[in-house]
């Protein structure tokens, strides 16, 4: 099942996105919006997925899946290739960063490219969203807590990432961090399936990977989180960038207004966001 956060005449809305547009859920069940549905129970919604849709997808803004999480908590050069661009050092514990949820937006909406740069780089990513609490969760009990999974760019103004050891403002500018189109369940996916994300600019591909060559993996990084804050139905786990970013290209290649970016993961659909000036 593929849920997903919406827009109608500015109502905030979420449902079950099909084929040909989103049943509307906001007026089938007793839940304010989709995190408060993951904290419930998503079994209630099951029985709507064969009703015909409400919306077709021209008719909605898309929102970031969970519009609003509690907490979202990024990997940082989680896999080798990244690593070694990079010239990190590997490290024994996760890189562990945090973006505001105001930094985000949704499928199909503008990533700004922000007047203080011009140095807007991509980051494709697999995003997991939590929709069972737990402290302390043991690596074997992971996937017990994950509610589903979602495209993300984690869009970096660069310059603003390196002004100190600190990387939160390059990593929080308004209309940068992109979460959609929607989420893919749990049952859709086996625990463990390696996922191939791949991220283009204009059509062409700039990032390849598969989820096997992650550093830390997806119940490593629950379990790391999880030791040192409770998670709660829809915080958001962002499990890192392959190799292949922008700003460490030769010649550089970075976002600018009027580019086209996807992030497309096997199973989980394509993110698409054009650059405008913002």
């Amino acid at each position: 099942m593929k849920l997903v956060s919406y827009q109608v005449e500015n109502q905030n809305k979420f449902g079950i996105a099909k084929d040909n547009g989103i049943v509307d859920l906001t007026k089938r069940v007793d839940a304010a919006d989709l995190k408060s549905l993951l904290a419930a129970d998503l079994a209630q919604v099951s029985e709507f997925e064969s009703e015909p849709v409400d919306y077709t997808f021209e008719e909605v803004t898309f929102l970031p899946v969970i519009p609003k999480p509690n907490k979202i908590f990024c990997a940082g050069v989680n896999y080798d290739d990244h690593r070694r661009e990079v010239n990190r050092d590997k490290t024994e514990k996760p890189v562990i960063f945090f973006r505001l949820a105001d930094s985000q937006i949704g499928h199909n909406e503008a990533i700004l490219l922000p007047q203080e740069s011009d140095v807007l780089d991509y980051e494709g990513e697999v995003a997991v969203i939590i929709g069972k609490p737990g402290r302390r969760i043991p690596k074997e009990q992971a996937y017990e807590h994950v509610a589903g999974y979602a495209c993300y760019n984690d869009a970096t103004i660069r310059d603003w990432q390196r002004h100190t050891h600190q990387w939160g403002p390059g990593k929080n500018f308004e209309g940068t961090g992109a979460f959609g189109p929607w989420m893919v369940t749990r049952d859709e996916i086996e625990d463990n399936e390696i996922l191939t994300l791949e991220t283009r600019l204009n059509g062409e591909t700039l990032q390849h990977t598969t989820t096997d060559l992650m550093i830390f993996s997806i119940p490593e990084l629950i379990h790391y989180v999880s030791s040192f804050i409770t998670l709660v139905p829809g915080d958001v786990i962002v499990t890192g960038t392959p190799g292949g970013v922008g700003f460490k290209r030769n010649p550089q290649v970075l976002m600018k207004a009027g580019d086209v970016v996807e992030v497309e993961v096997s199973k989980l659909g394509t993110l698409r966001n054009q650059i405008k000036e913002g």
